[in-house]
């Protein structure tokens, strides 16, 4: 990963950010329940308890799109009525976290993620 690719990958993850915000106020939902939530997800940090790899699995999980859209799919099948807010919450700490350099973990390290730069 260089410089540029990190730079170009924090940008796209502070994009997000955005549109997850402009999102989460377009379902109505409380802004309380946003602050409440907002860090929620860096409890499956608490995996690393269990060792790096563990960690890094469970903490991959919900910081990645691709589970965290599954999962707001299926809530929102089920006619959860937090579904949308929820998912919007969650995409957003995801962006915000790669806009700010946390990136998907690596089982080597909790430092060494995806965004880590090596040349």
């Amino acid at each position: 990963m260089t410089r540029s690719m990190s730079r170009t990958l924090r940008a796209e993850g502070a994009a997000i950010f955005l549109v997850a915000l402009w999102a989460y106020h377009l379902t109505g939902a409380s802004w309380a329940l946003f602050a409440a939530l907002i860090l929620a997800p860096d409890l499956f940090m608490l995996g690393y308890l269990a060792g790096p790899r563990i960690g890094a699995i469970c903490y991959n999980l919900i910081h990645s799109y691709t589970p965290v859209l599954a999962l707001g799919a299926i809530l929102y099948a089920m006619d959860v009525p937090l579904a949308l807010p929820l998912t919007a919450i969650l995409v957003a700490h995801i962006g915000i976290d790669r806009a700010l350099g946390y990136g998907l973990k690596r089982t080597s390290g909790f430092k060494d993620t995806h965004l880590s730069v090596f040349s």
